[in-house]
């Protein structure tokens, strides 16, 4: 089948079977391996892109679906080398260990921001539900989501 889907600002047309998943489309066909194959079963969150802007599973969604979409992959967050306030919060507050859910981690918190630019820590714990983490006890991924949105863990929401 044949589908048309912009990645990372650049147009892709391609021949794909129809039940291919978009996380391998993705890392196989156009060599965007930031996106990480995890649990193949929507439940860790680490291969998520945005589709349209809004976070979705990659393993959960065919490349089919995403024909005449847009799609934003951890590799087409930063421009160039200036990285979004989110990437630098995560460098800056250590918020990771391994980095194999980074991207995912990433790609969802993004999507929170734009849908919720200032939201409190437990808004920020229910957004991040789904994505998993198994090094880093969420803390400093919390605390990374509050200071991109201009905030801090200790602030209770309130501006730093």
């Amino acid at each position: 089948m044949k589908i048309t889907v912009t990645v990372d600002g650049t147009t892709y047309t391609d021949e794909v079977e129809p039940r291919t998943l978009l996380v391998y489309h993705l890392r196989e066909t156009l060599g965007k391996t930031g996106t990480v194959v995890g649990c193949d079963t929507s439940n860790c969150g680490a291969c998520t892109v945005l589709l349209d802007g809004r976070s979705v599973k990659s393993c959960n969604v065919l490349a089919v679906q995403a024909d005449g979409h847009e799609v934003t992959t951890i590799e087409g967050l930063a421009d160039g080398e200036t990285l979004t306030p989110v990437q630098e919060a995560f460098r800056d507050c250590h918020a990771l260990q391994c980095g194999f859910c980074t991207p995912g981690m990433i790609m969802q918190a993004t999507d929170l921001l734009s849908s919720n630019p200032s939201p409190t820590e437990d808004e920020v714990r229910h957004g991040m539900e789904g994505n998993l983490c198994r090094c880093t006890g969420y803390h400093n991924i919390v605390k990374a989501v509050l200071q991109a949105s201009g905030q801090s863990a200790t602030s209770g929401g309130e501006q730093a």
